[in-house]
């Protein structure tokens, strides 16, 4: 299959381009998506890249599931040895392969929004503060946001302007997920950069892994 034929000059260049830092400045709708897969086809076909060498990173699962698809139409089953997903399902994968090193259980829960207010309501009850949906969401987006920047329990809770109740209930809410063997949807992003800020074992380890790395739409 003669993939370059199917180009134009610049996505040909841009394909082709396969070592060094690449960026591709294009608007909506003129096949950046398309580039992506070209390229990770040719780096498997013509640049002797192992398909697992290869991470493709994009925002939605229908954006990985459609790039994975153009890259097996285009090289074969060999491509499902990419590591292709998006950013939550690309960590979250890297937290189950990892798990031992990371004290973490493979077979952690991946708590959704509604898992949260259940565990939320019921630390809540128990401190006889048993709250109102509206009120439950506000405190998950509060936690949400603190977690986001990378602030721990312990350390929301040493600030001198912290709120003490909502550092009481981003404890025991942390806790609740661990004793759950539980993460949220939070945990799959700031876990592996808290991990790999730490450890530089891990670190060396992941990094050598990818010899390419393809982020759609950064």
């Amino acid at each position: 299959m003669d993939l370059l034929g199917d180009l134009n000059p610049p996505q040909r260049e841009a394909v082709t381009s396969t070592e060094g830092p690449l960026l591709v400045l294009a608007g909506a709708g003129t096949g950046k998506t398309r580039i992506l897969a070209y390229r990770i086809a040719y780096l498997v076909g013509s640049a002797g890249a192992s398909p697992h060498e290869i991470l493709a990173v994009t925002f939605t699962r229908k954006a990985a599931g459609e790039m994975r698809d153009r890259v097996v139409s285009l090289v074969g089953d060999v491509a499902r040895g990419m590591w292709v997903g998006t950013f939550h399902s690309i960590c979250a994968r890297l937290l189950r392969y990892e798990a031992a090193a990371l004290g973490l259980a493979a077979n952690f829960t991946i708590y959704d929004e509604h898992d949260q207010a259940a565990l939320l309501k019921h630390i809540l009850k128990g401190r006889g503060r048993a709250g109102k949906t509206g009120s439950v969401s506000r405190i998950l987006s509060r936690i949400s946001a603190i977690k986001s920047q990378l602030i721990t329990p312990d350390d929301f809770a040493a600030g001198a302007l912290s709120d003490r109740m909502l550092a009481d209930l981003y404890r025991a809410y942390e806790k609740g997920l661990r004793a759950n063997n539980a993460l949220d949807f939070d945990d799959l992003i700031v876990m592996p950069v808290r991990f790999l800020r730490a450890d530089t074992g891990l670190l060396e380890r992941v990094s050598g892994r990818f010899r390419y790395i393809l982020i759609d739409e950064y």
